[in-house]
């Protein structure tokens, strides 16, 4: 079977976007696909952030991705701090990465063109993540388009240490979400629906309860005229719950759009999908809440079946560079 990896940074909170693109695909595909799935947590540490939320919110996400179905028996479930091989392959990375190439990556670019205290992590992090994904030999990577420039220097950097150094890893390849992955913000559709969004009212929350999400589905920003009609460069708001609504039903935002004439009778559809699809994930959040050994236990368990599985590719790789075994 194909190895698939997908990682959770623990910043902000998972919504509707990150359930439908990531979570639920992990699901649906965990019986047929050798996947590993892991809390980026040292990747939450490139930016200013408070320790103890970084804590909560990593054993936070962990409990959602158990409570939307992911099975610790079945995917390979980590932290990726809990696997020091992680940041023992991101050092012999870095001796294969040009300064350039790091310094081109997006985010970096971003924020330090704003000014004001940029950390070196936010330069190397990209590195990091190469390291994630080459660590597991790893096949397969599910991105959206703003996560493609970080595999492609994973596959830079992986086929430059084989054509150097030997062949050492498995050259990983993007595969492209569902529909609906790209879900937009409720209140700014021209944006995307985000973790850390400055306005609560536009994301929909894994743990919101189901008069929230109702509540902020019915809120939503649509768009002038009356036509229901998938349309996202015209009615960019109508057309994000059109996404929605098809996500949840497993049908396409053209078909769906058939279905209704008002902009009310859409929003109603909405809000009963949403309720439908999130309300038994934060049952069982509450349900796992109340018992954190169990997920603390996944974990360990996890870590120590990862600690193993990514000794032999640090051995290969350390020989392979010209390092002196103990």
């Amino acid at each position: 079977m194909p190895r698939r990896l997908t990682g959770f940074t623990p910043s902000g909170d998972l919504h509707f976007g990150n359930y439908i693109g990531a979570i639920a695909p992990i699901v649906s595909a965990q019986a047929d696909t050798d996947t590993v799935v892991f809390i980026s947590d040292l990747h939450a540490l490139t930016l200013e952030h408070d320790p103890a939320q970084v804590r909560r919110r990593t054993l936070e996400f962990a409990t959602l991705l158990l409570a939307a179905g992911a099975d610790p028996d079945t995917c390979l479930f980590l932290v990726q701090s809990h696997v020091p091989q992680h940041t023992e392959l991101h050092y012999l990375l870095e001796c294969a990465t040009g300064f350039g190439e790091a310094q081109r990556m997006i985010q970096f670019r971003e924020k330090s063109r704003r000014g004001g205290r940029v950390r070196v992590s936010l330069l190397t992090y990209p590195i990091l993540m190469a390291a994630d994904i080459l660590l597991y030999d790893t096949d397969e990577v599910p991105v959206g388009e703003d996560q493609n420039q970080h595999l492609e220097l994973a596959r830079d950097v992986a086929e430059r240490f084989n054509a150097r150094y030997g062949p050492t890893f498995t050259v990983p390849k993007a595969v492209t979400p569902p529909v609906a992955a790209r879900v937009m913000d409720l209140a700014t559709p021209g944006e995307k629906m985000s973790k850390s969004a400055a306005s609560p009212a536009g994301a929909l929350r894994l743990l919101d309860e189901p008069r929230v999400l109702r509540r902020k589905v019915m809120r939503a920003v649509t768009d002038a005229g009356t036509d229901v009609t998938y349309d996202p460069e015209h009615k960019p708001g109508v057309s994000n719950l059109l996404t929605i609504l098809a996500a949840c039903t497993g049908d396409t935002p053209q078909r769906v759009a058939g279905r209704f004439d008002r902009y009310g009778e859409l929003k109603e559809a909405v809000a009963d999908a949403v309720v439908a699809t999130l309300a038994p994930v934060r049952e069982r959040y509450l349900e796992l809440a109340d018992d954190p050994e169990y997920v603390r236990a996944a974990l360990r368990k996890g870590a120590e079946r990862a600690r193993e599985l990514a000794s032999e590719r640090i051995r290969t790789a350390k020989a392979a560079i010209g390092l002196l075994p103990p």
